[in-house]
């Protein structure tokens, strides 16, 4: 395993100078007419007219949040599932909201959802093989979308998304929660206020045990899309806050990616306890995946999954500046300059505690100054209200306010695509024995249009 990842970055850092052999991915013509959605505004919508579709885990912890938005009224209710559906309406009526339309029954019904004239905005929160029918058949029915991640899993369906949303001009947005949390969005901020110099390299990671929910996934969705591919399979958790911190698609882009893998034991295991008859010995995806991202500024990313391991939860978040560090798990800290050096050992290269992250106190004062605007605004009811302990309510608060204002909003479709690509690219790159594997320019030469990633107030 190790001599393998070394020859992986190896090749990865060859092709920085010669993309030779790296596998090329198709990017297709933008159909005439057709321009892009970067800061795409749309008519301000004062009361904005949701319409849910998916009432699971994350539907369902999605509707108390967006009763406690003000201006929004919720007007449907969606899932294959009639009880998800009467779940959701109880949950209206315990806040006082009224009763919203029902559709239920079949995984088609979501047409007659989208077709209604009194809706908004579209909230995709399905198993991951519907979050693209029901996004492009919002847009194609005049609403804007919101989609749950990994909102695409294949390449055909990320540009179908890129290209119905720049046909439409409707918002398509991936629902990437962790961009809000608050550490994430304080580090943000201290990076654009230029307090780590500049960032040249990122890590991320979705590391989390899911064997207590796995059977909680309508008809074990997700564990078969986990027999069936290998790779990436959740990257957006992880990539998404380093790319916002990292400009891209706004003034650097991601250029090619290197992806490592163990073999499958965790969840074969897990599959073999529940069902003694199933047979696992076509399980593809390994049980920790290593993905090295190399962009167009000469800056690296590294991306990591692992849903099975017994490692504490883990999204590591780190930045990597040319003055300063912040990492995220597993404790937060913030090293300046160098860190704090301790004066007692300074001297003595041999001591590996010499540098250290600052002083808790020093630490605690750089996180409050530099508290990005956006959670100062609405930090106490977003605590209050919760969701991952409020970044939920966050993103769906901006999300609303956004639309409400005309405003472009803080994660487009190339944030989308960017980040889901990495399901399918890290699967080539894996079966063709970890070769380096091309990540389109999502934009179509757009990419260095807008410079830093700026949130519209």
């Amino acid at each position: 395993m190790k001599n393998k990842l070394i020859l992986a970055i190896c090749c990865a850092l060859f092709s920085m100078t010669s993309f030779a052999d790296v596998i090329k991915t198709k990017t297709p013509v933008r159909p005439a007419g057709q321009t892009d959605v970067l800061q795409l505004t749309a008519t301000p919508i004062p009361t904005v007219r949701v319409a849910f579709v998916g009432l699971g885990m994350r539907g369902q912890s999605a509707i108390p949040r967006w009763a406690q938005i003000d201006g929004v009224e919720i007007v449907a209710l969606c899932d294959v599932v009639q009880e998800n559906v009467e779940k959701a309406q109880q949950t209206l009526a315990k806040y006082g909201k009224p009763k919203a339309l029902e559709f239920y029954g079949d995984t088609a019904v979501y047409h007659q959802v989208t077709a209604l004239p009194n809706v908004d905005l579209i909230y995709v929160a399905t198993d991951w093989a519907h979050h693209v029918p029901v996004g492009l058949q919002a847009m194609k029915d005049g609403k804007h979308v919101a989609i749950e991640v990994p909102s695409a899993l294949t390449m055909d369906d990320i540009w179908a998304l890129i290209n119905t949303s720049e046909q439409t001009r409707k918002h398509c947005m991936p629902l990437e929660n962790c961009v809000y949390d608050f550490f994430e969005l304080t580090t943000l901020n201290m990076v654009q206020q230029g307090l780590l110099g500049e960032v040249i390299h990122g890590e991320g990671a979705y590391i989390h045990g899911l064997q207590p929910y796995w059977n909680q996934y309508w008809d074990n969705w997700r564990m078969k899309y986990n027999e069936a591919h290998r790779g990436d399979l959740y990257p957006t958790h992880g990539l998404g806050p380093v790319c916002m911190a990292m400009n891209i698609h706004r003034g650097d882009k991601l250029n090619y990616l290197v992806s490592v893998d163990t073999k499958a034991i965790g969840n074969p295991a897990f599959i073999k306890e529940k069902q003694d008859n199933h047979d696992t010995s076509n399980f593809r995806n390994g049980d920790h995946t290593s993905t090295l991202i190399g962009t167009e500024k000469g800056k690296s990313i590294l991306i990591e999954h692992d849903v099975t391991s017994p490692r504490p939860y883990n999204r590591m978040y780190q930045l990597t500046g040319t003055k300063g560090f912040v990492n995220k798990y597993p404790v937060e800290g913030i090293a300046l300059d160098g860190g704090d050096i301790d004066p007692a050992v300074a001297g003595n290269h041999e001591n590996l505690t010499a540098h250290r992250f600052l002083p808790a106190d020093v630490q605690k004062s750089l996180l409050e100054k530099y508290k990005h605007p956006i959670a100062k605004d609405i930090e106490e009811k977003a605590k209050k209200v919760g969701g991952h302990g409020g970044m939920d309510f966050i993103m769906d608060y901006r999300l609303v306010y956004c639309l409400q204002k005309g405003l472009p909003l803080d994660m487009d479709v190339y944030d989308l695509a960017e980040w889901c690509s990495l399901i399918p690219l890290t699967e080539i790159s894996l079966d063709n024995g970890s070769a380096p594997v091309e990540i389109p320019d999502f934009t179509r030469g757009g990419w260095n249009k807008l410079q830093g990633v700026k949130f519209a107030q």
